[in-house]
């Protein structure tokens, strides 16, 4: 492994970095980056996610910058955006936040857009969004009683997280499962072997 290019990720979702391991990589470090998430008056969905990735990515360049051992390291930033046609649902702090999107998304369907935006050594700067289909099915008010007090719906796109107790609620995805919980694995990897990052190094050493 030694002369391996570094990764970091701009993230401290563990979810995130939970994937990202199970595609064999071990970012070198992490650059959780605190931006405001506001989404702009009158912004869609997929726009609101581009921007969101392409800025985590400029901050977490900035950062390091000022760090000699990550110099020249590939950074990986992503966003999440969950949105009912145009209206993006919030990452709910707030009991009342998390009740409303729950009925909201109860028996219809949505949309999950997440953004990857990927630096090169270079300080180019490479971006894809992708766009998957889930349908929840219709919720009891039990059903959503029951999943507020887990306390899950904390802090997710959506209010929900779709690899725990709501996966009981999905009838059917149509897209990138990987994309839905915050990082599409396939588009991911694709870009990272794009930009001359060996991914599947790791591969060869199994532990």
């Amino acid at each position: 492994m030694i002369g391996r290019p570094k990764l970091v990720l701009a993230s401290g979702s563990p979810r995130r970095l939970t994937l990202i391991n199970q595609a064999g990589i071990e970012p070198d470090a992490l650059r959780p980056v605190d931006i405001d998430e506001t989404p702009k008056r009158g912004e869609l969905p997929r726009a609101c996610a581009n921007r969101l990735a392409r800025e985590k990515a400029e901050v977490a360049l900035a950062v390091i910058r000022e760090d000699p051992d990550l110099m020249g390291a590939y950074i990986l930033a992503a966003d999440t955006v969950v949105a009912v046609g145009r209206r993006i649902l919030p990452k709910p702090e707030l009991l009342d936040e998390a009740a409303q999107c729950l009925r909201l998304l109860s028996g219809r369907n949505h949309r999950v857009h997440t953004a990857i935006c990927l630096v090169n050594p270079k300080e180019g700067f490479r971006q894809r969004l992708i766009e998957t289909r889930v349908r929840f099915k219709r919720l009891s008010s039990e059903d959503i009683e029951a999943y507020l007090a887990s306390g899950e719906w904390r802090g997710k796109a959506g209010g929900y997280a779709a690899q725990g107790l709501a996966g009981t609620f999905i009838v059917k995805i149509v897209g990138s499962y990987s994309s839905v919980v915050g990082l599409p694995l396939y588009e991911t990897t694709i870009m990272l072997a794009g930009e001359g990052f060996p991914a599947q190094i790791a591969w060869l050493n199994p532990a």
